[in-house]
């Protein structure tokens, strides 16, 4: 092995930690990085364990309990970075998600194949965060678009390896809900490899609890 190739790893691992420390939450890893993902709120609870071949591309399993559509789906679900944009102190990112799957309305022990499928987009600095997702899905024939959007700040900047807090203010529009449009403030905890998200929304009284991992 040569001494520039030996070399290569080191550089890009010394690179990496030189990086300042974002607020991740993003549905691609690095190559050969696996992810875990569980959601909450008021709509519906999610498990989604994926893997990253390359830095473009996730796949893994996803299983969703939507009490909001009466349904629960199982499948596969793929993720694609389309675009990443580095500027000198932030990053901005734009994904595609694709799902497929078995949708089981609940108290019908017959499937029908469904799936959904999304656009995903990110901007953000070690201060400031925006980001916003359509998602627009067909379980067992019941279709629907939703729309999700954030805004955050950090109210410190942390060193690489410290606890990072994020304050934001989620907003949702999904048309054939109860209450098409919540707000749900929330916060945000990153450390090392760990991701923790609390927030309550306003309009349901309900609360939202995130979790996610990378190993």
């Amino acid at each position: 092995m040569s001494f520039l190739s030996r070399a290569a790893p080191v550089a890009a691992c010394l690179t990496l930690a030189a990086l300042p420390p974002m607020a991740e939450a993003r549905p691609v890893s690095y190559p050969g990085g696996w992810t875990a993902m569980q959601m909450n709120n008021g709509d519906a609870s999610s498990l989604h364990l994926h893997y990253s071949p390359t830095a473009s591309d996730s796949i893994g399993f996803y299983a969703e309990r939507n009490w909001a559509e009466d349904v629960q789906f199982t499948g596969l679900q793929y993720n694609r970075l389309l675009q990443r944009w580095n500027g000198p102190s932030s990053q901005a990112n734009t994904y595609l998600k694709l799902g497929v799957g078995e949708a089981d309305p609940f108290g019908d022990a017959s499937g029908e194949l469904s799936g959904f499928a999304a656009f995903a987009a990110d901007w953000e600095t070690r201060r400031w965060f925006t980001s916003y997702e359509a998602r627009a899905t067909d379980y067992a024939g019941n279709q629907s678009l939703r729309h999700s959007a954030r805004v955050g700040v950090a109210p410190y900047i942390g060193d690489f390896g410290d606890l990072h807090t994020w304050l934001m203010l989620q907003v949702d529009n999904h048309p054939e809900a109860a209450e098409p449009t919540t707000t749900t403030p929330l916060i945000r905890f990153f450390k090392d490899v760990q991701m923790v998200e609390i927030g309550y929304t306003l309009e349901t009284e309900e609360l939202l609890a995130n979790w996610i991992i990378r190993f």
